[in-house]
This record gives C-alpha cells, structure tokens and sequence, in this order.
C-alpha cells in the first residue's frame, strides 16, 4: 500500500556532491518525519538526517555542515544533498518515512536503499 522508491545514489569522488531523493506513494492520509539513514560494510544503520512536518531538522554529528535534508510535502519526497563528500560517507543510504495511511495506524517504512560510494 506503501511504495518508497529511492535515487540518486552512486560513485562520486572525494570532496564531490550527490542528491538523494525518496518518493512515497500510495494511501497516505499524513507524513510526519522523513529521514535518512545509512550502513556501511559490518556496521550498524545509523540515522543521518531528520525532517520533521515543518521547518524542524536534525543531523548526525559526522554530516552537519555538509549534508543537508529537505522535504516537498506536495511531492511527498525527502532529499538529501551531500557535499563535500568523505570515503567514509560511503554506505547503502535508506529513506525512512513516519506516515499514517488513510484509515490505518502510524507506522515507519523504509526505500529500497541506494548504494553511495566515494572514492577516487
């Protein structure tokens, strides 16, 4: 009932940018946060980036100041722009999307994942 389809993923080099875009789709009555996650080889998924329903945004510690999230509500699509590009930002990006579909609970979803690789 839900479809998340991430893009924007890929292999950039050190100091590069990428944008990551995630569409939801289907019987959503409400969004509430949408956010970025990632993995990396024999690592945990970390949370990246938050965008809550208005202005509110929050980021990992290892990406502020280089990535930032946005959201377009009409599209229902959270991006994410990723400058200055670091090896160590290379993982498999997830979007997580906090949303309740028409008579149904709150529930999160997650995208398919993009791959992201920086290096030279």
């Amino acid at each position: 009932q839900v479809q998340l389809v991430e893009s924007g993923g890929g292999l950039v080099q050190p100091g590069g940018s990428l944008r990551l875009s995630c569409a939801a789709s289907g019987s959503i009555a409400y969004i509430y946060a949408m956010s970025w996650y990632r993995q990396a080889p024999g690592k945990q998924r970390e949370l990246v980036a938050v965008a809550g329903f208005g202005s509110s945004t929050n980021y990992a510690d290892s990406v502020k100041g280089r990535f930032t999230i946005s959201r377009d509500n009409a599209k229902n699509t959270v991006y994410l722009q990723m400058n200055s590009l670091k090896p160590e930002d290379t993982a498999v990006y997830y979007c997580n999307v906090d949303l309740r579909l028409a008579f149904s609970t709150r529930q999160g979803y997650w995208g398919q994942g993009t791959q992201v690789t920086v290096s030279s």
